[in-house]
């Protein structure tokens, strides 16, 4: 009976596979299905959508101009004891100097530019932002390697300087005039060709980056380094009052220099002469002083045709407004001033 149960028992569990799996089977299986459950977990993980604002990029790069700009007339000034126009001379191998050292401590050792530090944006190397790590906001992914780095540098800080030289030099060597050798001419029309090339390949780049906000110019969508927000909780603090101001007082002195060029002084005189006759009139106790610098005349001169003895200029005076305003009038009839003759002489 016993010997029944046992063997009836033993068969039960040998159908029902009671029997333990080999633990290599299981680490077979995990090792197998692993990547199919990264692949799936990191395609869900690369649709969170992030929006970079394209002001917050713009004002980055013109920030980083205007650092620029900042370091150069510092170093002009240092050499301002110099001979003058020696600086001139090195004015792009400064500029690419400065390039540099802005690259050097900031792209360099992983850290933003001046501009991109005070927009709170940083360079992500795009072609690595989902590879590792756990994304949570979007914003995650790592930094630039070193060969993007360097590429950066060839092309902004180099490329710049090979350019503006490059150009300097067909303009002095005049590669664009005809009578040339041909050879001259054709290196002057490619440099003219690749120039074209590359200002509409920029224009593209600029309303592709409008529609998108990715990747403001060439550089960036070559290398593919995006920029992204360093800090998620970080707000962009604007000072619409100063940005209002500054667009008031730019406004203004724009008009100011347009308008100021048209306004003559002799005109105006003349257009509010007939509300300060009564003044004129009273006060004509000085007839003898010139009428522009208000003192005695050394040489007296008369105002032709109207020749008015009460109208004594100094020479220097009416021939200095009679160059500066081809339509100088006489101060007191406001007859247009034809030429000008010595008290006492003839017309010079």
């Amino acid at each position: 009976m016993r010997e029944t149960l046992a063997s009836t028992s033993s068969s039960s569990t040998a159908a029902s596979g009671g029997t333990p799996p080999v633990e290599a089977a299981w680490i077979n299986a995990y090792e197998r299905l692993s990547p199919r459950w990264q692949s799936s977990a990191l395609s869900q993980q690369s649709a969170i959508p992030i929006a970079i604002s394209r002001v917050n990029q713009v004002d980055a790069g013109r920030l980083d101009i205007e650092m620029s700009a900042m370091l150069k007339e510092q170093m002009v000034k240092v050499f301002s004891v110099m001979k003058p126009g020696l600086l001139f001379q090195y004015e792009a191998e400064l500029d690419a100097f400065l390039e540099f050292l802005i690259w050097r401590f900031s792209i360099w050792v992983d850290k933003p530019t001046p501009g991109n530090a005070l927009m709170n944006l940083r360079y992500r190397d795009e072609r690595a932002t989902f590879t590792r790590g756990k994304i949570r906001t979007g914003l995650e992914g790592p930094g630039l390697t070193v060969y993007q780095k360097l590429w950066y540098c060839i092309a902004t800080v180099g490329g710049q300087y090979i350019w503006t030289r490059l150009q300097s030099f067909s303009a002095f060597r005049q590669w664009g005039d005809s009578e040339q050798r041909t050879l001259a001419r054709r290196a002057w029309l490619v440099v003219q060709r690749v120039e074209g090339f590359y200002k509409a390949a920029s224009f593209v780049n600029l309303l592709v980056f409008l529609f998108t906000g990715r990747y403001r110019n060439l550089i960036k969508r070559v290398l593919q380094a995006r920029l992204v927000y360093g800090s998620p909780h970080m707000n962009r603090a604007v000072s619409f009052e100063y940005m209002n101001r500054q667009l008031v007082w730019n406004e203004f002195s724009e008009m100011l220099l347009l308008l100021l060029p048209l306004l003559n002084s002799s005109s105006m005189k003349n257009f509010l002469s007939p509300f300060s006759k009564d003044k004129s009139s009273g006060s004509s106790g000085d007839e003898t002083l010139c009428p522009i610098c208000q003192t005695n005349p050394t040489t007296v001169y008369l105002a032709l045709p109207c020749q008015h003895r009460s109208a004594f200029y100094c020479y220097y005076c009416l021939r200095t407004r009679c160059a500066a305003t081809p339509s100088f009038r006489c101060s007191r009839c406001s007859e247009p001033v034809v030429a000008m003759q010595r008290h006492g002489g003839s017309v010079p």
